[in-house]
């Protein structure tokens, strides 16, 4: 018998079909939390200290093999065609460990909820074939658990168990861990003389038990080894891993009046004595310092927020945005690639792109950095206590030195001085009387032609 100490590997089954998706997005792509379902169990794998990580992909999902060659390389990647089941799916993975020693756990690309935490314990369970039960609440056509005491006795799928079967509550989530020596020995056994013709990889805890091997069950809350297979099941993952976060978050000291309208990604970092009002998106990537504020209807990712700084409502923060202590992003303003220096503003109505924004400098609304010419991006410097005045025109690349000053409506298209005032707009003329005599004139006509319709 081996022991469960030493090192670990990990194979992610990620080669299904995902028709009930009814998407051409490849099922493992689809992102939980604004990251792929492969990559929330890649993560897990990668966080139980598993020092090889093999995806079993499929020969239709070519999406699916460059998502994860970019991510760990070719050499992680076993192709399972055609297939055959998941003790075939496992066995594809076979000749990528061919030189390993150690504990292998099987998991699955579409189980995005499931954490290191909650696999862990099949490592502590001692030898032989372990796998990762849950008690389900409606326990329908799951595999059920036969059990003496946490004795692993058999897998029994719902179509072939007895009423008194039937009635178990502790069900199968399929994630199994054993030495990769015993698994892949008992999955050269497995058969597939069943009704579809497949090789099942349960089957292993029967053929492990007629060794002499130990077979053993740990348990994990069933929201966390829920598997996706439809959009609905998407959704409802979505909502479960909202709920964690959002209660993490309160936890940690993160003021929210309306937690339910707040999203967040899988990386979204927020300090304690942070507010964060109604209605509210983090997309991946943002960065929240304690004691901001952010204002509802807003959107942020990739972007970081200092302490005491203040975000919309209605703002969007895209990559690259990086406000400073005090800093404020109101109201229909969007920030793209621009550092905000400490108290600086953008109240309402502004397009910031590439570029920097001093410190206590003042944007006006209606000012837009004019970043892109149709072929590149060009960056736009404001100085620190500068004022730009509202319905400004910055044409990068341009620099607004410090102190100096934009008049309103104004198009800039070469550098401002450090305190210098500058104008670009047509000189305001006034005709005496004209609007008088124009709008008399208008008048006449539409009364005469009321008059020929009458």
């Amino acid at each position: 018998m081996t022991s469960t100490a030493g090192p670990r590997a990990a194979i992610i089954l990620a080669a299904g079909q995902g028709t009930r998706m009814k998407s051409s997005l490849p099922k493992v792509l689809h992102p939980v939390g604004g990251r792929a379902m492969l990559d929330h169990a890649i993560d897990a794998a990668e966080a139980l200290g598993c020092e090889r990580v093999v995806v079993v992909v499929g020969a239709h999902s070519p999406e699916v093999r460059a998502h994860v060659a970019k991510r760990l390389g070719e050499d992680c990647i076993a192709v399972q065609d055609p297939p055959l089941g998941t003790g075939h799916a496992v066995r594809a993975a076979e000749s990528a460990l061919a030189d390993f020693h150690g504990q292998v756990v099987i998991t699955y690309g579409d189980v995005p909820l499931l954490r290191a935490a909650d696999i862990e314990p099949v490592f502590g369970a001692g030898e032989g074939v372990r796998v990762v039960g849950f008690e389900a609440r409606d326990p329908g056509a799951y595999g059920r658990l036969i059990l003496n005491g946490d004795a692993l006795e058999a897998i029994t799928e719902a179509k072939e168990a007895s009423p008194e079967v039937l009635a178990l509550t502790a069900c199968n989530s399929g994630v199994m861990a054993a030495p990769a020596g015993l698994l892949f020995e008992l999955l050269a056994e497995v058969r597939n003389d069943n009704a579809k013709g497949e090789y099942y990889l349960t089957d292993v805890v029967e053929l492990a038990r007629r060794r002499g091997e130990p077979t053993r069950a740990v348990f994990a809350g069933e929201d966390a080894v829920m598997g996706v297979n439809s959009q609905a099941e998407l959704a409802q993952a979505e909502a479960l891993f909202q709920k964690v976060r959002r209660e993490d978050f309160l936890a940690a000291g993160v003021t929210m009046p309306a937690p339910e309208t707040v999203h967040f990604a899988w990386d979204t970092e927020v300090g304690a004595g942070t507010t964060i009002e109604p209605y509210v998106v983090f997309g991946p990537g943002a960065r929240i310092a304690p004691g901001a504020r952010i204002r509802s209807f807003s959107h942020i990712e990739g972007a970081t927020v200092a302490s005491g700084a203040e975000v919309g409502p209605y703002a969007r923060l895209r990559p690259g945005a990086d406000l400073g202590e005090g800093a404020k992003v109101g109201n229909f303003v969007e920030v793209k690639n621009v550092a905000m220096g400490k108290g600086a503003k953008a109240n309402h109505l502004a397009y910031l792109g590439d570029g920097e924004v001093g410190a206590k400098a003042n944007i006006g609304a209606g000012t837009i950095f004019c970043n892109y010419d149709g072929f590149f991006k060009h960056r736009t410097t404001v100085g620190e206590g500068a004022f730009v005045g509202s319905n400004s025109s910055l044409v990068a690349p341009v620099s607004i030195g410090a102190g100096a000053m934009v008049g309103s409506g104004s198009v800039i298209t070469r550098d401002v001085e450090a305190g210098d005032l500058a104008l670009a707009r047509g000189q305001q003329t006034a005709r005496t009387g004209w609007a008088a005599r124009f709008m008399e004139t208008m008048r006449a006509k539409k009364a005469a032609q009321k008059g020929k319709a009458g």
